[in-house]
């Protein structure tokens, strides 16, 4: 059985919220998210993968995002 760690599950948390973002304004709360995570985090040290993942995932929901609201 794997055991997460605080920082696996609020990444985890972070991701879940930017993929259920529907409008920029959704996503623009998850960006405080992603920055707060950084703010956390960065004192105990955390893979830096992470971020690179948070802020992909974030640009990827925002290209969606821009797709949606022209339909």
């Amino acid at each position: 059985m794997l055991i997460l760690t605080a920082i696996d599950q609020s990444y985890n948390k972070v991701i879940e919220t930017i993929k259920s973002c529907k409008t920029k304004t959704q996503l623009e709360g998850a960006s405080r998210m992603v920055e707060n995570f950084k703010f956390l985090y960065r004192k105990i040290g955390y893979p830096k993968i992470l971020l690179y993942n948070l802020s992909e995932t974030l640009k990827k929901q925002y290209t969606i995002c821009q797709l949606w609201e022209q339909y």
